[in-house]
C-alpha cells in the first residue's frame, strides 16, 4: 500500500485517524501499532513476522544488556550487543543480498535461492540498528515495552520508505505527545504537498525518461538522452522527497515530529553540498554509525580515504543488490574525495552558475548509473549523452508531451521560491493556506482516481 493509492487515501488513512479519538495513550499506541502492522501486511503478510522478530531481538538484547551492565559484566554485555547487531545485519544480508552473491558465484556452481525482497527492510533494519547502537552507547534508555519498540519500528508513515527515524527523535513522544488542531492542520498541509509532488510531478515527468530509454539510441539523439537524465532526476526527487513530506506530515498529524530528509538538493553548488541536502537521514546515519566509528577524518590520510570509500560503497550497496549501485556509490565517493583534496578550493572561486552547472551535470550522470541496472544499457546511455549526435531515425512520441509540459513547474518546484512567499500566521493567512491545500488535495484525488501509472522507485529498497 502506498500513500498515493486510493486504498490508502479513501480507506486506511480515515480509519487510522480514528485512533486520535482515543486520548488514553497506551490504547492509542496499541491501535496505531495494529494499524501499522495491517499497513505492512497489506503487501507483505508473511514478512510482518520477520520484522516483528527483528524488533524482538533488539528489544530482548537491550533488556539483557541492561541487566548485564547492572552486574558489571561488561564483556558479556558487549558480546550480546555484537550478537544482536550481527544477527540483524545477517537478516538484511539474507533477504536483500544473498541472491546477488549467489548469482555472482554461479561460475562455482552456486545456485540462487531466489529469496523475495521484503518491502522496506533496509529502512526498518537501519532504524532497529540505531536503537541497538545508541542504547549500547548510552545515548537512550532501554525500552522495556516490546510493543512500544515495535510501534517505533513499524509506524506506518515511515515504515516502507523512510525517512530513517532514530529512536532518540521520538523516544519521549511515544508516551508524551500532544496532537493539537494546529498540528493536524500543519501535518495535513505537509501531506498534501508531498502527495502533489508524487502525483502531479514525479509521475508525469517519469513518462519522459521511460519513453526515451525504451526507444533506444536509434530513436533519440544525445539531447534527448540528456533530457531523459534530467527527467529521471526530477522523478526520483519528487518521488522520494514527496514520500518524505507525506511521512513527516502524517507523523505530525499523529503527534510525532520527524526530522527533515531533503533540503532542495538541486540548488547545490558542489557534490559535497548535494549530499548535505539529499536523503539527509541516510547520509547522517552512515556518518554517525560507520564513518565516525571508523575514525572519520581524525586519522591518517590513507585511512581517511579508506573510510570515505567504504562509506560510499556501502551507501551504494544499501540502495540495491546490484553492481550499478556499488558503482554509483563509489562514483560519489571519488567525487567527494576530489572536492575535498583539490577541486573544492577552486570551486569556491567560481561564479555560482558555473558551480551549479558543474554539480547538476555530475548528479545527472550519477542518476543514469542509478537508474539503469543493466550495465550495457547504462554504458550505452552515457556514451550516447557524450556522443553529441542527432538521432538517425528521428521520432516524436506523443506520450511524452504531458511529461514535458510538467517539467517546467517541476523545475520551479526544485527551488525554494515557494518558501519566499510569506503569508503570515493570522486568520486570513491560515484560511488562504487551507483553501489552497483543499484545492490541491482535490486535484491530487482526481489524478489518483484517473491515473493508471503510479510507480514508486524506493519500493525496491
Amino acid at each position: 500500500m502506498v500513500f498515493s493509492s486510493q486504498t490508502f487515501l479513501f480507506a486506511f488513512l480515515p480509519l487510522a485517524l480514528l485512533c486520535l479519538l482515543i486520548k488514553y495513550r497506551p490504547v492509542q499506541n496499541a491501535l496505531l501499532l495494529m494499524a501499522s502492522l495491517l499497513f505492512y501486511a497489506w503487501g507483505e503478510p508473511k514478512n510482518v513476522v520477520l520484522m516483528c522478530l527483528a524488533a524482538g531481538l533488539a528489544w530482548l538484547g537491550g533488556i539483557v544488556e541492561e541487566k548485564l551492565a547492572a552486574r558489571g559484566k561488561m564483556k558479556a554485555r558487549k558480546a550480546v550487543y555484537l550478537f544482536t547487531v550481527i544477527v540483524i545485519l545477517g537478516n538484511l544480508f539474507v533477504f536483500k543480498y544473498l541472491n546477488f552473491f549467489c548469482e555472482n558465484l554461479a561460475f562455482l556452481g552456486v545456485s540462487s535461492p531466489d529469496i523475495a525482497l521484503p518491502i522496506g527492510i533496509s529502512f526498518y533494519t537501519f532504524q532497529i540498528l540505531s536503537y541497538v547502537i545508541d542504547l549500547h552507547n548510552g545515548k537512550i534508555s532501554v525500552q522495556r515495552n516490546y510493543f512500544y519498540l515495535l510501534m517505533y519500528v513499524s509506524f506506518f508513515p515511515q515504515l516502507i520508505a523512510g525517512p530513517i527515524v532514530r529512536y532518540e527523535t521520538i523516544e519521549r513522544e511515544i508516551l508524551e505527545r500532544n496532537t493539537t488542531v494546529s498540528d493536524m492542520a500543519e501535518g495535513f498541509r505537509r501531506f498534501v504537498v508531498g502527495l502533489a509532488k508524487k502525483l502531479l510531478l514525479a509521475n508525469q515527468v517519469a513518462l519522459v525518461a521511460e519513453t526515451i530509454y525504451a526507444g533506444g539510441t536509434a530513436a533519440y539523439g544525445s539531447g534527448m538522452y540528456w533530457l531523459a537524465a534530467v527527467a529521471y532526476a526530477m522523478q526520483i526527487y519528487f518521488d522520494f522527497s514527496g514520500y518524505s513530506d507525506m511521512a513527516i506530515g502524517l507523523g505530525r498529524m499523529f503527534g510525532f515530529h520527524f526530522l527533515e530528509n531533503f533540503n532542495y538538493p538541486y540548488i547545490s553548488l558542489s557534490v559535497t553540498d548535494f549530499w548535505r541536502r539529499w536523503h539527509i537521514s541516510l547520509s547522517t546515519w552512515f556518518r554517525d554509525y560507520v564513518y565516525i566509528p571508523l575514525g572519520g577524518n581524525r586519522t591518517s590520510k590513507a585511512k581517511w580515504l579508506r573510510n570515505i570509500l567504504i562509506v560510499w560503497a556501502l551507501t551504494g550497496f544499501w540502495h540495491g543488490a546490484s553492481w550499478n549501485f556499488v558503482l554509483w556509490g563509489l562514483y560519489y565517493g571519488a567525487l567527494l574525495l576530489i572536492e575535498k583534496l583539490w577541486l573544492g578550493k577552486y570551486l569556491e572561486k567560481c561564479p555560482g552558475v558555473i558551480r551549479w552547472l558543474y554539480c547538476a551535470v555530475l548528479v545527472c550522470i550519477g542518476w543514469v548509473m542509478f537508474n539503469l541496472t543493466d550495465f550495457s544499457k547504462m554504458l550505452e546511455a552515457l556514451g550516447h549523452m557524450f556522443a553529441f549526435r542527432a538521432a538517425t531515425v528521428p521520432q516524436v512520441d506523443v506520450s511524452m508531451v504531458p511529461g514535458l509540459l510538467w517539467m517546467l513547474p517541476a523545475a520551479v518546484a526544485c527551488t525554494p521560491i515557494g518558501k519566499k512567499v510569506q503569508l503570515g500566521d493570522g486568520p486570513a493567512a491560515t484560511a488562504i493556506k487551507n483553501g489552497v491545500c483543499i484545492v490541491l488535495f482535490a486535484i491530487c484525488l482526481m489524478f489518483c482516481i484517473s491515473a493508471s501509472f503510479n510507480p514508486f522507485i524506493y519500493f525496491r529498497f
